[in-house]
């Protein structure tokens, strides 16, 4: 079995001010904790939603069209990920730096597909959804990752402790904080 990993990157940032996947951490952009995270479970790491990605990674546009939240991210590495011959995709958004070995396991457990409850873009997603969620982003309004991971029968597992994630410049001053 061949793993994707996608970093969830399109977003707008508004709560937190700037562009924070560019956002520095311990000396690296979030986006590049993230990357390093998912580099230690899948075969390849892609950034979603943006035009360039940090450090050669590859990046690609959300599917269907750009600003349709973390589902047109995730239906682009689904698409990018069967395209390339990858079973699944183990996605993150880019602000989430870190991400536990143990959650991955339990992520990745039986094959189906799973994600947080806390945090749902962050799931382990096969490629048979790829379908299911071109069609659902190209006839519905709704864009919430949760009700869709629910409707197609995706698990929701709670994360078991503390997940970083960074929402607003208070929330990485924290993290700063907590690594000094």
């Amino acid at each position: 079995m061949t793993l994707l990993g996608a970093i969830l990157a399109g977003g707008q940032a508004t709560r937190f001010g700037s562009d924070k996947a560019l956002a520095l951490l311990d000396g690296q952009t979030l986006i590049a904790h993230a990357a390093a995270a998912l580099r230690a479970a899948t075969d390849t790491v892609i950034v979603c939603g943006r035009t360039t990605g940090p450090d050669g990674l590859a990046a690609i546009p959300d599917w269907p069209a750009p600003d349709l939240g973390p589902l047109g991210g995730l239906c682009a590495a689904l698409r990018h990920a069967e395209a390339h011959g990858h079973d699944a995709v183990l996605s993150i958004g880019c602000d989430t730096p870190y991400l536990p070995t143990a959650l991955v396991e339990r992520l990745m457990a039986g094959g189906e597909a799973r994600f947080l409850r806390q945090a749902p873009i962050i799931g382990y997603w096969p490629v048979a959804l790829t379908e299911p969620l071109s069609h659902h982003l190209t006839q519905s309004g709704d864009r919430a990752v949760y009700r869709w991971a629910s409707r197609v029968g995706a698990v929701a597992i709670d994360a078991g402790g503390d997940l970083p994630n960074v929402n607003r410049a208070a929330d990485l001053a924290r993290l700063a904080d907590r690594a000094e």
